[in-house]
């Protein structure tokens, strides 16, 4: 999708494919404290693996270009693993988005307008962990690094 994506269009500031991700809570910026709270949250939080599938393209629409997304099918082990860690933060005290959560795989930033999305052919794959993850700019790109993973019971 992101080859496909990047065939249509030259500009744009594309996620690297080791930085595909889903995002089930964004903290901001953590100190320390935060990354132990948000590591005990997320301990908290049990679960099988389970699928997920990818099935569309999208974009969200913003001035000085668009965001392109993959979109991930809502399934309820998806849906209760996002509000179950959701919880759990927040009961460690961190505020969150209140934004309904829509799942997604952030292909491009900053795309300008132009293309369109197109069918794409659904695709599988089993979530096993999920990580803490930090993101950082380095030499003008954003960076991701795993703080923890968090294998699923």
């Amino acid at each position: 999708m992101s080859r496909d994506l990047r065939s249509l269009c030259r500009d744009g500031n594309f996620v690297p494919l080791e930085n595909l991700h889903l995002t089930l809570a964004f903290l901001g910026e953590c100190s320390g404290e935060c990354v132990s709270a948000a590591l005990a949250a997320v301990s908290n939080v049990a679960f099988e693996p389970f699928n997920v599938q990818v099935e569309s393209v999208g974009r969200f629409k913003r001035d000085g270009g668009d965001v392109w997304w993959a979109g991930v099918r809502e399934c309820a082990p998806l849906v209760d693993l996002q509000r179950d860690l959701t919880n759990a933060l927040v009961a460690k005290g961190f505020a969150l988005e209140e934004r309904r959560f829509k799942p997604h795989i952030t292909l491009a930033r900053k795309v300008p307008a132009g293309p369109r999305a197109w069918p794409v052919e659904p695709f599988g794959e089993t979530v096993h962990r999920i990580d803490l993850m930090e993101s950082k700019h380095v030499g003008g790109l954003l960076v991701y690094a795993v703080v923890c993973e968090m294998p699923l019971s």
